[in-house]
Parts: C-alpha cells; sequence; structure tokens
C-alpha cells in the first residue's frame, strides 16, 4: 500500500512572517536639537522694551516684598563692586560683568514671582528662593559657562592694562589718568574688549535662564534659542539691552541705592521679554 505523500502547507504562523525591517530612530539629542531650531520666536517691535519695562514695574508693585530682597543684593553687589574700586582697579571693568553674570542668577526668584503672579498664583519669597532646584544641573551648567567668559574677559582686562601701564595707577588719581587723552588708545582698547565679551555674556544670556526655569531644556538648547532670539531681532535686542545696561548705571549713581528698585524691576522685566519671545508651549505650533 503506497503512503500518500501530502505536502504540508506553508506556515502561515506569525512567526514566520516577514517582518519589516525596523527604520533607525533619531537619537534624544538630535530630536531635541530640531525641535529646539524649530521653536518659532516671535518678531519684535520697537515699542517691546518699554513694554517689558511697564510689566516689570507692575510685577514689583504686586509683590515689593519679594523684589525688595534681591534689590538688597543688587545693592549690595553694587558697594562690593565699589571696594574692588577702591583696592584692585584693574578688575573694576571685569567685575561689573558679574551684574551679567551673577544678575539673570539672582534673578531666578523674580523670574519665578513673574511666572506665579502670571499664573494667577501668589508669589512668596520662599518658593522663590527655591525655585533653582528643579534645574539645579542644567543651571549649573549654564552657569559654567558664562564663569569662563567671565574669567577670559578678567584676563584679557588685565592684559590690556600690562600693555598700557608699567605700574598701576594710585586710586587717587586713577580717573584722572584713564581718561586723559594720552591714553586715549588704551580707553578704546579697554571699551571694546569689554564690549566684546559684554555682548557675548548678553547674546547667551538674554533669555536663558528664565527658559531654563519656564520649559526645563538643556543648557545648550537654551543659549541657542537666547542666540536665535538675538539675531532675529538684533535691533530691539540691542535697544534692550542698552536699556539695561543704562538703568543700571543710573541705579548705580546715588550710593548704588536705585538697585534696590531697577534690579528687581529689570529681572521682572526680563521674564516678560522672555515670555514676548517665546511663547507658551501650548501656544507654539511648530
Amino acid at each position: 500500500m503506497n503512503a500518500t505523500h501530502t505536502e504540508s502547507p506553508p506556515d502561515s504562523s506569525p512567526e514566520a512572517t516577514t517582518q519589516p525591517t525596523p527604520t533607525a530612530m533619531p537619537s534624544q539629542d538630535a530630536v531635541a536639537s530640531a525641535s529646539i531650531f524649530a521653536l518659532r520666536l516671535a518678531d519684535l517691535s520697537a515699542a517691546d522694551p518699554l513694554r517689558w519695562l511697564g510689566r516689570g514695574w507692575q510685577d514689583f508693585m504686586r509683590c515689593p516684598q519679594v523684589g525688595l530682597f534681591y534689590g538688597l543684593c543688587f545693592f549690595l553687589m553694587g558697594h562690593a563692586l565699589w571696594w574692588v574700586f577702591q583696592t584692585a582697579p584693574a578688575y573694576v571693568l571685569a567685575l561689573s560683568a558679574g551684574f551679567l553674570l551673577m544678575g539673570p542668577f539672582l534673578c531666578l526668584g523674580l523670574y519665578d514671582a513673574s511666572r506665579a503672579l502670571e499664573s494667577g498664583r501668589r508669589p512668596s519669597l520662599g518658593s522663590s528662593l527655591i525655585a533653582w532646584r528643579p534645574t539645579k544641573g542644567t543651571m549649573a551648567i549654564f552657569a559654567g559657562v558664562l564663569l569662563i567668559l567671565e574669567m577670559l574677559w578678567g584676563r584679557a582686562s588685565l592684559v590690556v592694562f600690562a600693555v598700557t601701564f608699567n605700574t598701576m595707577p594710585s586710586t587717587e588719581n586713577l580717573l584722572k589718568v584713564l581718561f586723559s587723552l594720552q591714553n586715549l588708545e588704551f580707553l578704546i582698547t579697554y571699551t571694546v574688549v569689554g564690549a566684546i565679551f559684554a555682548g557675548l555674556i548678553f547674546v547667551t544670556s538674554a533669555i536663558s535662564i528664565p527658559m531654563i526655569l519656564d520649559r526645563q531644556v538643556d543648557a545648550i538648547s537654551a543659549g541657542l534659542t537666547s542666540i536665535r532670539a538675538c539675531l532675529q531681532n538684533p535691533g530691539v535686542m540691542l535697544v534692550w539691552g542698552a536699556v539695561i545696561t543704562f538703568s543700571v548705571l543710573l541705579a548705580m549713581l546715588p550710593w548704588f541705592l536705585g538697585l534696590l528698585v531697577a534690579g528687581p524691576v529689570l529681572g521682572h522685566a526680563t521674564w516678560h521679554a522672555y515670555r514676548g519671545i517665546v511663547p507658551k508651549p501650548e501656544e507654539n505650533t511648530v
């Protein structure tokens, strides 16, 4: 008896079906970079800096106890700057960058207060003092970048002094010597060097710290977004930087007392500058 041979049907089990070749997924860093560069930033108008100042003043009046605390910190920083001028004048211009370096981090509490007012919550000094905790790692990295720029500025300032003067002028006639026509080349060089480093610090940190606080992005993304904002709106951001600079200088004249108010108002205004440039996540469509 012949055994009949029956061919078994092809295996149609799920294991035997041909699986599609998995596509390579982009790395997390690539996705983050793409999303940051796709973030739409606002086109600013010439009136925006004054609008930010007005809103900063409103926030200061709504939570003066928070603002005056940070204003006192700015006041003490001003006196520290004056002490350095009397003891080590070569470091004065470099230490002035401390206002650009420490200012945004010191203003973290003010950003937190403005964010609370924006969301309808009541700001408190206690919560503003710990606003840095959720992003302490990122803040530390960004502070390190700014610190490197600060150290380079200080070294460049010392080089300019060393090339120009054989000995450091005494504090009694320092201003007279520095601003004499014989040292015009020194003044120009010193100012250009200071402007370059101050510009780098401002462009990198104009909206970086509020963005890290608000969106909890990484330091590189925040810095790149700040640079993008300045490149997209160079005129307005230049005016905003000048407003901050001249406001601080004017506030320093009456024994730094103006910093008690100007410091916190500028801090609140910086939050509104960030909010005016980078829309809220739900408002941003890419």
